[in-house]
């Protein structure tokens, strides 16, 4: 009747809640274990392989090794990189500051010189430290294609803002290719490493353009993504145990006029 004030509510019981409810929380509990699992696997890396094909390094069971940050470099201080700190035949490259735009342009030594400001680049370190006198031949794969390389010992002082690692960088001043020494842009992304080196080694730093693999979420942040996706899910199963639905369809109907 017209002026009249009706209200419809509808309660369904635990078991039909219970009933309708495991699904979702199925789904849910699913995707978070589909997240933990995907943080269980390395997240892509920028340089992507390497290589040391020839000189006496290959002939000592030289490889290419991509470090981590922090360093685990076998003599000096820890974390530690630029004198004397492996002495190793390997061909050896870390991940630097990532994905930064450049605020003024930046000279290289090899490669389109200067890179222009603006420009959105990701660093790399590349090193041989084989203590004893050795001569190395090996390339360096990175996932985009590479700007320029920096070889000269004022170039790598000048571009030490995109270290940002946490790395000690010893003896800065003996950085820096000999001549004979080459390191040069074999491919789009690649770069071929030919040095003869003893202490302190010889140091590079690569410049890339902007990489995909960088951009990839850190692990801890998936991990707490699936931690709350089964917090909800746990929150969910509650809420709806202690509460029915409202304007549904169904079982137990109570009408006022």
């Amino acid at each position: 009747m017209l002026g009249s004030r009706s209200s419809i509510s509808v309660r369904i019981p635990h078991s039909r809640l219970n009933k309708l409810w495991r699904p979702a929380r199925k789904k849910l509990g699913a995707a978070a274990l589909l997240l933990i699992f995907a943080t269980s696997a390395p997240a892509g890396a920028t340089s992507i392989g390497g290589s040391v094909t020839g000189g006496t390094a290959l002939a000592a069971g030289g490889t290419f090794i991509k470090l981590t940050v922090p360093l685990s470099n076998p003599f000096g201080p820890p974390n530690s990189v630029g004198n004397d700190t492996f002495q190793s035949p390997n061909l050896y490259e870390f991940d630097e500051d990532q994905n930064i735009l450049l605020a003024a342009p930046l000279t290289v030594d090899v490669g389109s010189s200067p890179i222009p400001a603006g420009t959105i680049v990701a660093s790399h370190y590349v090193f041989f430290d084989p203590g004893p006198s050795q001569h190395i031949i090996g390339t360096v794969n990175f996932d985009s294609i590479i700007l320029g390389i920096i070889t000269s010992t004022n170039n790598l002082a000048a571009s030490d803002f995109l270290a940002n690692t946490g790395v000690n960088y010893l003896n800065p001043g003996a950085r820096g290719l000999e001549p004979g020494d080459s390191v040069t842009i074999s491919g789009p992304n690649q770069i071929l490493f030919d040095t003869f080196a003893s202490s302190p080694g010889d140091y590079v730093r690569v410049l890339t353009a902007f990489s995909p693999a960088a951009t990839t979420p850190e692990p801890g942040s998936l991990v707490l993504l699936a931690a709350g996706l089964i917090a909800l899910a746990g929150l969910l199963g509650r809420k709806w145990q202690t509460s029915g639905f409202r304007n549904a369809k169904g079982l137990q109907t109570g009408v006022q006029a």
